[in-house]
């Protein structure tokens, strides 16, 4: 299917939107956003000609929510706001043909999910495409897809798989770990090489130093412009920052976020205590994280997004 086809009207081709009424743009694998754990086992053992032949011979049944459905449910409501401006596009990257892809495309029209632009790389990589979309964040349930995405700096996860939860909470709600996510990794790595003795030093002798970026600062501060065209009473997006930094290390943090100017409505400093139960206690429609530790407590709870390190010898853009 060509996206040339799929641009909506309201952005006549060639035209650039202005950046100031420029929607977030989240990209999304289609196993992220539906369950295709099935079909995609069959891909493993028996090879991409006996999954075309399924998903063509499926193509009528409607696929399952997937662990990710209900975050893009959130994130394309935003746009129902009485302002009528668009503040979130789903575009949708699927490694499927566009013959095998029809399922898809039948299960979001099935679901009423505003998505219109999608490519369908019939087989290859589809990370290449994350920069002509100019996507704030990549989901996908394809590890060196996310890896590549990032690398090439722009912010992305691996969705762990699990079985499409229920939102407690009207508003998206969505979890942020610190280090090696909204921040650089370099105070992490003082803590893995030297110990906390030398983390906590650190910290508290550069506390009025702001923190270097990491891969989602670019991403947070888009979502944070998404939340200022909002009233911040009842606000449709709530965000936190769960982190296993404690005090004195909380100084660093809320001054770099100040020097960021950026908001974050809830901040837990939980001192290396799991952090499962707290999100659940949030309602995270999804948390992202660096360490798999952590992503595996969270993952029975809410939706989980790995944000792997990158490839030794392969250093990440700079935000």
């Amino acid at each position: 299917m060509s996206t040339r086809a799929l641009v909506p009207p309201t952005q006549p081709e060639g035209l650039e939107r202005p950046p100031h009424d420029a929607p977030m743009v989240v990209a999304i694998s289609s196993r992220a956003l539906f369950d295709l754990e099935e079909s995609h086992r069959l891909f493993e053992t028996e090879g991409v000609e006996a999954y075309a032949r399924y998903q063509v011979t499926h193509e009528e049944e409607i696929l399952a929510r997937g662990v990710a459905f209900p975050l893009v449910e959130k994130l394309l409501n935003l746009n129902a706001g009485p302002d009528g401006r668009r503040h979130v596009e789903i575009i949708l990257l699927s490694r499927n043909s566009a013959d095998t892809g029809l399922r898809v495309f039948n299960s979001i029209r099935h679901y009423g999910l505003d998505i219109t632009q999608a490519v369908f790389s019939g087989g290859h990589e589809t990370a290449p495409y994350i920069q002509p979309f100019s996507a704030d964040l990549f989901l996908s349930a394809d590890a060196e897809a996310v890896r590549q995405t990032l690398e090439n700096g722009h912010a992305a996860a691996t969705i762990i798989p699990r079985a499409a939860g229920e939102s407690r909470f009207p508003e998206l709600r969505i979890a942020f770990d610190g280090d090696a996510v909204l921040f650089s990794d370099e105070a992490e790595r003082i803590y893995r090489e030297q110990g906390l003795p030398a983390f906590s030093e650190q910290e508290t002798t550069h506390a009025r130093e702001p923190l270097p970026g990491g891969p989602f600062k670019n991403f947070l501060a888009t979502l944070h412009k998404v939340q200022a065209d909002f009233p911040k009473d009842p606000a449709p997006i709530r965000t936190a920052l769960v982190t296993a930094r404690a005090a004195p290390a909380h100084e660093r943090v809320i001054r770099t976020l100040r020097a960021w100017k950026i908001r974050i409505d809830e901040m837990f400093f939980l001192g290396g205590r799991d952090k499962a139960p707290f999100l659940e206690a949030f309602g995270a429609d999804i948390f992202f994280d660096d360490q798999q530790k952590n992503c595996a407590t969270a993952a029975p709870h809410v939706a989980t997004g790995h944000v792997p390190p990158p490839t030794r010898g392969r250093p990440r853009k700079r935000s």
